[in-house]
């Protein structure tokens, strides 16, 4: 029997469950979008270095390299999801207010550590709530994840309330995120309950450890870690090299990049279709995954990433520029949506929280931590002081076209790796 017979015997996601999980998510991902994409600009007003930058945006990896795996276990064990949730950002609110306050480096870098740390579990979590309660993961999940992009566009176009045209980037989005936090921790407690199994060993975590003996997932795991390296630039340095090196006024930054979250709902969604009395969705992820396999979908989603940085070494023309920007709706949705995917059916229920927690820590984890590292000394390596003829201050200039050739040539690397090697749905 094919998938998409399966997929026509599923039960429907009935509105009281779809409801709160798609609020939930909107919620999730709408803390990020508020302050993540415009914190280098931010920063940059500030005064830190592209070292620092680069460090700071470095603690949400280094987060998901270590809390994740603690609070999977925990999920797996012994309390439910939901609980976990709301005393984690709520725990977030506030430290989002007090890096709204912070000025100096080393300070706001601790901070924002401790934040990092409250924050990334909250991702595989969510994911483990909506698992737990949607009927089937490749029909409903893209359906409920997308209203994540949706909650992270309308952070992103609020912030053109906040921001005014002509003044730098100020503390508005980090206070915007702690209201949006408070918020998703009171309404995390009303969520669909989700307790742990109970069923896993005293140790969960090593039990999804033994994943990995399987070699198409080790190498699905390997490739994730080695190519986020190369992601991470994006993440860090696109604002400002948006600001800089394209020359989008401050305030337009934050709803420009909204254009790849547009098309990343697109991707998930699909084409709304009346048909049997409701409305499905063909086309978007789980097509393309019922079409093309789960190998395929990765490489569309990895080949989408060196064209997107090729594409930035060129610097212009602006509508080409505006396209790489688009691509992200490929970028992210065939590589961390499909990804997420690919372990909720790959590993056994009472394990699940913690396989989640894996792909996580190795890649907005580990991955993303060491490329951010490295997007800061690249930035660094190639940037110069020059004095500006108009202000006569010292300002920083950056070679933007050899910035982007370092992910660039990860991700090919990267994507030659995975073709060769992984196998299963190919």
């Amino acid at each position: 029997m094919d998938h998409l017979h399966l997929l026509a015997e599923a039960a429907p996601l009935s509105w009281e469950l779809r409801l709160p999980l798609s609020v939930m998510n909107f919620l999730e991902f709408a803390i990020w979008g508020a302050w993540f994409v415009v914190l280098g600009q931010y920063l940059n007003a500030l005064k830190f270095s592209g070292k620092q930058i680069g460090s700071v945006y470095a603690t949400m990896s280094l987060g998901s390299i270590f809390t994740p795996i603690f609070v999977g276990a925990i999920a797996d064990k012994y309390f439910a999801s939901e609980h976990l949730m709301a005393g984690l950002h709520l725990l977030g609110a506030v430290l989002l207010y007090s890096m709204s306050k912070i000025k100096e480096p080393r300070a706001f870098y601790w901070v924002a550590l401790v934040y990092a740390l409250a924050y990334s579990p909250t991702l595989p979590l969510s994911n483990a709530v909506i698992f737990a309660n949607i009927p089937d993961a490749t029909r409903d999940f893209p359906m409920i994840r997308v209203l994540g992009t949706i909650g992270w566009i309308a952070a992103n176009l609020f912030l053109k309330v906040l921001l005014r045209p002509g003044e730098p980037v100020n503390n508005r989005p980090l206070l915007l995120a702690a209201v949006l936090s408070a918020g998703l921790g009171v309404y995390s407690f009303f969520l669909p309950h989700t307790p742990p199994q109970g069923q896993a060993k005293p140790f969960p975590f090593l039990d999804a450890l033994e994943l990995l003996r399987e070699p198409s997932f080790a190498i699905f795991f390997g490739i994730s870690f080695l190519i986020t390296l190369a992601l991470a630039f994006y993440y860090s340095f696109t604002s400002l090299f948006l600001e800089q090196g394209v020359k989008v006024k401050p305030g337009n930054v934050g709803p420009l990049m909204t254009i790849g979250q547009w098309m990343e709902i697109f991707f998930l969604a699909g084409i709304p279709i009346v048909a049997d009395g409701g409305i499905t969705f063909k086309y978007g992820l789980s097509w393309f995954l019922d079409t093309f396999g789960m190998k395929w979908v990765l490489i569309m989603g990895m080949a989408a990433w060196a064209i997107r940085y090729g594409i930035f070494t060129l610097r212009r023309p602006f509508p080409l520029i505006i396209f790489g920007l688009a691509l992200h709706g490929i970028c992210f949705d065939f590589f961390f949506a499909a990804g997420f995917i690919h372990v909720e059916k790959t590993a056994p229920a009472e394990v699940r929280n913690s396989a989640q927690a894996l792909f996580s820590m190795l890649t907005y984890g580990l991955g993303m931590y060491l490329g951010t590292e490295a997007s800061g000394w690249v930035n660094q390596w190639f940037s110069k002081e020059i004095v500006d003829p108009a202000t006569h201050e010292k300002v920083r200039v950056t070679d933007w076209t050899r910035f982007w050739l370092a992910p660039f040539i990860g991700v090919v690397i990267s994507l030659v790796l995975f073709v060769l090697l992984f196998q299963q749905g190919s």
